[in-house]
């Protein structure tokens, strides 16, 4: 009985060990199925099933390993005015890129073909261009640089040595805490820095670039836009419209086998009367015929859209001419279906321009077509919230700035829109300061606006986005951040740096940024004259005709 007993004991024990066992296997099989359980939680990676002669399938292919690249200063675009910046960098010794959501380099100068520059001159008509761009404008002033070709080849000096990648598409942005905001009531500051963007080049690859800064330099604010900037007032709130809009696109005019020299002599032979009656008011020299808008008054456009206003041509040489006058309203440079149809409109307008022309202009009988632009010369796009922003006050004003990066001049001139097809001139300033702040994102700590995209009012803008205004400010830059690099950032920048810099860029690039006195034209006006001039309620041409003083 005994030994019966102890057998029996003994199989209960085994079937309790068994039934453990069980347990424990279920158990853990069923945790496997659980969330969150992984290799990194010891749970068993299921095997794939074969059968005989079946090879394992293969396991998915891992995402390849994006490159990042670092430099210190980043552009992104290739309009005239950051590429200032972008050389000036270089020069300093800064490790400097451009990137370009455009397929084709040059922008408003080489795909637009703006080829007329519009130079800067305060009221004794002295020259105020200065630093790398006072040789394009010398070259085009007297003749040098006046064809496309020839602006290439200036334009392919200026980036020698920098990298350029075209066509790319930007994907993403990776931000970080800024250290420059001030804290509100109690909350942290929402200022941010730009670290990285993520970007695939026209060939399809993957790439991701950090930078130290971040330059804004497309006519569309390819880069900026992407950001969480706040956009001012445009003019569609000077002419009371409740729908955004920009000023008119302009589409160059190119010809061929025009008699210049037949035309100077017969428009300068004319008594003022007779060139009146004819033409309208103008000039014409051995380089440019400005105005004549009496002769272009008279013709009908066949689209509302487009508009041809008085001329700015400029002999090529050898019988070519362009011409910047023909406007098209209400495009968007940021949509390419609106660009393409905009330029539809140049092409089948412009043909008939010529016919008119030719009728109407001596020495134009023989003229002929030499072409159309690439692209169209966009005026403007959003203007976004900077440090400080540009007033019609200031440069009325002549103010100057503990920080200026450029002086500048030229009148506050309104190109037309569906609104107002002549467009308005808002005033003509003497000269005056531009700021480093006005070139600086708010909100963001290494985020530089070049060219257009400079920080100003609706109407300030007039004045403030003509070229030797904006790209003398991003040479300045460009050479202010080699000078800091290892020393400061930008943001930290303050009045007592500044004499040192200025000193630095007189010195060795020849640009004078203080010292200089403007003539202030509203010496004597009040507080509420200055904000009505500021909302355009004054249009300051018209009201000191009449001011009490």
């Amino acid at each position: 009985m005994k030994r019966k007993g102890r057998r029996l004991s003994a199989i209960l024990t085994i079937s309790a060990l068994i039934l453990i066992a069980a347990i424990y296997v279920f158990a853990n099989q069923t945790d496997q199925t659980k969330p969150g359980n992984s290799p990194d939680n010891n749970a068993i990676t299921p095997q794939a099933v074969t059968t005989p002669g079946q090879k394992p399938a293969a396991p998915p292919p891992s995402e390849p390993k994006v490159p990042v690249e670092q430099v210190d200063v980043l552009v992104v675009g290739t309009e005239l005015e950051g590429l200032y910046l972008a050389r000036a960098a270089a020069d300093e010794g800064l490790k400097v890129k451009v990137i370009d959501p455009r397929d084709a380099f040059g922008g408003q100068v080489l795909q637009g073909e703006m080829l007329f520059l519009d130079e800067t001159r305060d009221d004794q008509y002295k020259l105020l261009v200065q630093g790398r761009a006072k040789s394009l404008f010398d070259g085009f002033r007297s003749g040098k640089i006046r064809k496309l070709q020839e602006f290439e080849a200036y334009f392919a000096e200026l980036v020698k040595g920098i990298p350029i990648e075209q066509g790319i598409k930007i994907e993403g942005m990776e931000y970080q805490p800024g250290e420059f905001g001030q804290e509100q009531a109690g909350k942290p500051s929402a200022q941010q820095q730009v670290k990285s963007i993520r970007y695939v080049t026209k060939n399809g690859e993957k790439k991701k670039i950090e930078a130290a800064y971040w330059v804004e330099n497309t006519d569309y604010a390819a880069f900026a836009g992407g950001l969480q900037a706040k956009r001012l007032p445009g003019l569609e709130a000077f002419y009371g419209q409740s729908n955004i809009e920009y000023m008119s696109a302009g589409m160059m005019m190119k010809f061929k086998n025009v008699d210049w020299a037949k035309f100077q002599k017969h428009f300068n032979e004319l008594t003022k009367e007779e060139r009146n009656a004819k033409y309208g008011y103008g000039s014409v020299d051995h380089n440019f015929a400005i105005g004549l808008s009496g002769m272009t008054n008279k013709y009908k456009a066949t689209n509302d859209r487009v508009f041809l206003r008085g001329l700015n041509a400029v002999s090529q040489r050898d019988g070519e001419v362009i011409i910047n006058a023909f406007l098209i309203y209400t495009v968007d440079p940021s949509d390419d279906v609106s660009v393409k149809a905009a330029m539809e409109l140049g092409k089948k307008e412009i043909p008939l321009i010529l016919e008119h022309f030719r009728k109407n202009i001596v020495g134009w009988e023989k003229a002929e077509l030499n072409g159309f632009p690439n692209y169209l010369y966009i005026r403007e796009y959003n203007h976004y919230e900077t440090d400080y922003v540009l007033k019609p006050s200031d440069m009325l004003g002549a103010k100057m700035f503990w920080d200026n990066v450029s002086i500048g001049g030229y009148p506050l001139d309104l190109q037309g829109t569906s609104a107002n097809k002549w467009g308005i001139e808002m005033g003509r300033p003497d000269k005056y300061g531009m700021p480093l702040r006005s070139f600086l994102l708010k909100g963001y700590d290494n985020v530089i606006l070049a060219g257009k995209n400079v920080g100003a009012s609706a109407i300030a803008y007039g004045s403030a986005r003509i070229q030797p205004n904006t790209s003398l400010a991003a040479e300045s830059i460009g050479v202010i951040l080699g000078q800091i690099q290892g020393k400061k950032k930008l943001r930290e920048l303050k009045e007592a740096d500044m004499p040192a810099l200025h000193q630095y860029l007189q010195t060795k690039y020849a640009i004078k940024l203080t010292g200089v006195t403007g003539n202030n034209k509203l010496a004597g006006w009040t507080a509420d004259e200055l904000a009505k001039l500021d909302t355009g309620e004054i249009v300051y041409a018209s009201y000191v005709k009449t001011r009490k003083k």
